[in-house]
């Protein structure tokens, strides 16, 4: 690690780091890690991670090398702010995890990660630690539990790869989205990687022709020092593609993209690239819509590149990304990088956007999970370039509306914004942008912001900005009814004070006076109630409760001793083999042999969610506290409701022939079918009975081998 650290080192900072890691191995000297080895192995690799890959110097390894130690040894932040100062101390305050916080309405990962990001607008290396820390995590958790896996896989594919993707850290971001499909989707990431292991040779020989003649032009025009070499796509981005366009394995075009580094001095840089794509372009013909130009609109995170897809032998599209040195070193470093290379005048990109988050983090008054789930569409999601009137250009997160737009310019015209001109046509306040429009925003003073518009804008100062209008627009309607209350109580001889409104509020159920006064005012409560509270002199009292009966409470040990209906003996929760009552997803209709968890829901008890469900990365991420342990028992008695999808030729006889193929030869009973031929296709939608996964797998299979059958996918019974 010192090696690695050595052209940043001035003088008396090796003398630092040994102190720092001489500290952090006494203070872990017990410890070990779930797999077995000794615990200070793991600061160790988070410090070269942030040395080696993210480029961080001294101060940012000696609070890795200790990041662990206040939260789960007896060093305390007094102890490091005596050795290594405040600045050390602080980025270690930020990265130990808060205190168990028992709040039924939070989650503890929504509140640790809210806190990280308090600490990241002050000081951007708390964040990259942690990244480097969640690395490392991801690349030792073999040896932890299954359900521990699930929950720190979707956390980081949920949060922390698409972080380290914003701070343009892409190495970071494709290993940790791989990973944790590891864990998530280990049938789809162990067949992808078996097929990339298989084309590997194939594949390098198809790169190695592509490149020869590539090469020998390069030279004719004059180019001295670049690199070209072919770099496989990641599982996780050929797993989307198969899953987004429908193709098979074989199908996807770009399993590999060619970059081409070229070394140039700033000033010659773009004209650089722009005359190896000219070259390119004379020897393959390009796609046109698949040109990308970061070069004179580099994305929010700093990358520069310029991207191109041609057609290359064999019919075959290839991937190809130009870019220099200098924009190489941005792209695998990120935040880094950029501090490296940053001009003084210029307002940074990453400045701003840190600027935004504190602006937002400083407005919270929701939820932690709100704002995780704000944080997520707002900050973290791609962006698109929309101009002003006069040209300027503002960045907005994908699926931005024109009301989120009004309100990037100013809170004011937001609140007041009743249109737009978008490319100079008129278009309502929830038509979505898209790169490269032109808008112009108009207003009227009589306009007030409404509840719906919560439902169309993305960004998160847009939603802080409409929630603080309506709370404005509900005190002016509150104090009304204030007024009526008062009076109401005066006629009872009760007093208009604090515990009286308390009372009342309680006895409405709702959370606080202003709801109180709001609902008197828009006459939501009638007051005709109030009879059947007591008035003792001139308090009001609540009527005594009626004993309720307890409610039985969801957890395993509970139902032990219930009797198990006929669903529920097919899961076995935990290490032992209790029996219980659950109810399966209807988002993702599990079936056995599925890869499954339980999640404790309020109220509908256990629900058992497949690991592959749109909502489980959402679920784990976010409340992994409620996770439980399941497994499938064998049982043959039970039949599940699970769906297929058909995509063939449209031939004669081909649906009975599906038909025959499950009803007869496989005896399994079809609940529906629906089968539509146009233009020579057919699709058919089957929804069936089966056992488990096996037997549907090899109905799937059977189906394929079929002739004129395409394609044959399960589907979640839901669409």
């Amino acid at each position: 690690m010192l090696r690695a650290l050595k052209s940043k080192l001035k003088k008396g900072d090796k003398e630092l780091v040994r102190v720092a890691f001489e500290m952090a191995a006494e203070a872990h000297k017990s410890m070990r890690r779930k797999s077995g080895e000794p615990y200070i192995l793991h600061p160790l690799a988070v410090a070269q991670i942030c040395v080696e890959e993210i480029g961080l110097g001294v101060r940012s390894t000696i609070c890795a090398l200790l990041h662990d130690t206040v939260e789960d040894t007896d060093i305390t932040l007094e102890d490091v702010e005596r050795e290594f100062g405040s600045e050390i101390a602080r980025i270690i305050d930020g990265l130990t995890k808060i205190a168990n916080v028992v709040d039924t309405n939070t989650s503890q990962q929504a509140e640790n990660f809210k806190k990280i990001l308090l600490t990241l607008t002050d000081d951007p290396r708390v964040i990259l630690i942690k990244l480097a820390d969640r690395l490392h995590n991801m690349r030792t958790l073999d040896s932890m539990k299954q359900e521990k896996q699930l929950k720190i896989a979707s956390e980081t594919i949920y949060v922390y790869a698409p972080l380290a993707h914003r701070l343009g850290l892409y190495n970071i971001k494709t290993e940790m989205e791989d990973l944790s499909m590891k864990y998530l989707e280990s049938d789809t990431y162990r067949e992808i990687a078996r097929k990339l292991a298989e084309t590997k040779r194939e594949r390098s020989r198809y790169i190695n022709e592509f490149i020869k003649p590539l090469k020998e032009r390069l030279d004719k025009a004059g180019f001295a020092n670049y690199e070209v070499y072919g770099r496989p796509k990641s599982i996780h981005s050929i797993s989307n593609k198969i899953k987004k366009k429908g193709v098979t394995f074989e199908e996807v075009y770009d399993l590999f993209a060619i970059r081409i580094i070229i070394d140039a001095p700033h000033e010659r840089e773009k004209e650089d690239c722009w005359k190896a794509y000219s070259i390119i372009a004379d020897m393959y013909t390009p796609s046109p819509e698949r040109l990308r130009d970061w070069l004179s609109n580099p994305k929010s995170n700093g990358y520069e590149a310029l991207h191109t897809t041609v057609m290359g032998p064999q019919g075959k599209w290839v991937e190809i990304q130009i870019r220099t040195k200098r924009m190489n070193e941005i792209a695998e470093k990120g935040l880094a990088a950029h501090w490296k290379y940053k001009e003084g005048s210029e307002e940074d990109r990453f400045d701003k956007w840190f600027h935004n988050i504190r602006e937002v983090l400083n407005n919270q008054e929701s939820s932690s999970l709100d704002f995780l789930h704000d944080f997520k569409t707002s900050f973290l999601a791609e962006e698109i370039y929309v101009y002003t009137p006069k040209g300027d250009v503002k960045m907005l997160p994908v699926s931005a509306t024109a009301l989120d737009f009004a309100f990037s310019v100013h809170s004011d015209i937001g609140t007041r914004c009743i249109g737009a001109k978008v490319n100079h046509k008129l278009v309502p306040i929830s038509h979505k942008l898209r790169s490269g429009d032109q808008l112009e925003i108009i207003t009227s003073n009589k306009q007030k912001p409404s509840e719906d518009w919560l439902n169309f804008v993305v960004t998160a100062k847009a939603k802080s900005r409409i929630k603080d209008a309506l709370k404005e627009e509900k005190r002016k309607v509150a104090d009304d009814g204030k007024y009526v209350l008062q009076r109401k109580l005066e006629q009872l001889g009760a007093a208009f004070d604090v515990h009286n409104v308390e009372v009342l509020a309680q006895f409405y159920k709702l959370p606080s006076h202003l709801d109180l006064f709001f609902k008197v005012a828009t006459k939501t409560i009638e007051l005709k109630e109030i009879k059947e509270l007591t008035l003792t002199g001139d308090r009001l009292e609540l009527p005594k409760p009626v004993k309720p009966v307890a409610e039985p409470k969801h957890d395993p040990e509970h139902h032990k001793h219930q009797t198990p209906s006929k669903d529920s003996e097919l899961i076995i929760f935990g290490e032992s083999s209790d029996k219980i009552v659950y109810a399966l997803a209807n988002c993702c209709k599990p079936i056995p042999g599925d890869d499954v968890f339980g999640f404790v829901s309020t109220g509908k008890g256990l629900i058992i969610h497949r690991n592959t469900c749109p909502n489980a990365a959402r679920l784990l991420a976010n409340f992994g506290h409620r996770i439980v342990k399941t497994k499938w028992a064998k049982n043959k008695e039970i039949a599940f409701l699970t769906g297929i999808e058909i995509v063939g030729v449209d031939d004669v006889g081909i649906v009975s022939k599906i038909t025959n193929l499950i009803s007869a030869e496989m005896k399994l009973n079809i609940s529906a079918i629906t089968i539509e031929a146009k233009e020579g296709l057919f699709h058919g939608n089957i929804r069936l009975f089966v056992y488990d996964k096996e037997e549907l797998n090899e109905l799937v299979s059977r189906l394929m081998k079929l002739p004129g059958i395409h394609k044959v996918d399960r589907y979640d019974t839901e669409h």
